[in-house]
């Protein structure tokens, strides 16, 4: 019985051993897999992100420009939407990769960052303006080279200001687009619907220097608009149109965003304006 003892503790003992060895070993396995692991994630994020660096703006640009092909061959719209992208709070670099591939319409929405980045970039590019323009300082908005379109003039005021500008320059005349505020947000920029046409008349009839092209519009809180925005919006430019004696299809419509073009194309737009899905989301805290 003494030896039975014996025996069986002994070979408890040694089954624990070989437990606590398994134990250990799985252990090292796991550890030196995880170490592997952390190692090849690091190598594949640090490739990424390179790859992100040197294409991802272009890959971006490339992707939006077959989407907009998309939507044409699927509707059979023969006129090509402008592409604007919006480079706002964006570095150089990043436009400059947006310009390799061949992109030339650049847009910004505050005065001051327009007039950094102006002369750091090729002077082929047409820069459009889309953000609200205080009347105060529209000559030196004007002033700015390669400007091509204000699409924001929301105002009789603000056309009289930037008309003055154009002729005190001495710049071709300058096309403009009226802002229309077809959400009915008080924190949004733009005319009423109903107002215009009055404010299009204005400026194809007082304001020498400007050349009416189009209403702009750019939708709800979020950024995005709702079909009856852009609904909206056209049915503007039928009203526009007629009272000033011109074509609908001669008059632009420049809405849909990052969100939104692709529904915005297929309502009528033919300037869309895409930001985040080229440059990726934006950072305001400069």
């Amino acid at each position: 019985s003494h030896t039975a003892d014996q025996l069986c503790s002994q070979s408890l003992r040694f089954l624990q051993d070989l437990f606590v060895q398994i134990i250990l070993h799985e252990v090292v396995s796991v550890l030196s897999m995880q170490r592997v692991l952390c190692m090849r994630t690091a190598t594949f994020m640090a490739s990424a992100g390179a790859t992100k660096a040197e294409h991802g703006v272009a890959t971006a640009l490339k992707d939006v420009r077959q989407r907009i092909s998309a939507v044409r061959e699927r509707t059979g719209i023969a006129r090509e939407p402008r592409l604007v992208a919006v480079s706002k709070t964006k570095p150089v670099e990043m436009l400059r990769e947006a310009y390799d591939e061949g992109h030339r319409d650049f847009g910004e929405n505050y005065l001051q960052e327009l007039q950094e980045k102006q002369p750091q970039m090729p002077s082929d590019v047409r820069w459009h303006f889309i953000g609200h323009v205080q009347s105060r300082k529209s000559r030196q908005l004007v002033e700015v080279p390669g400007l091509a379109m204000v699409q924001s003039v929301d105002s009789e005021k603000l056309a009289n200001k930037l008309d003055n500008a154009v002729e005190a320059v001495g710049r071709e005349p300058l096309p403009v687009l009226v802002q229309v505020n077809t959400s009915g947000e008080e924190s949004k920029f733009g005319v009423e619907p109903q107002d215009a046409a009055a404010l299009a008349k204005h400026i194809q009839d007082s304001c020498k220097n400007l050349r009416f092209q189009g209403l702009m519009t750019i939708g709800m809180a979020d950024y995005s608009s709702k079909p009856e925005n852009f609904q909206t919006l056209t049915e503007v430019r039928s009203e526009v149109a007629k009272k000033l004696g011109l074509q609908e299809e001669d008059l632009e419509l420049s809405m849909g965003m990052s969100g939104d073009f692709e529904q915005a194309i297929e309502m009528g737009s033919t300037n869309v304006r895409v930001g985040s899905t080229i440059f990726g989301a934006r950072n305001y805290d400069k």
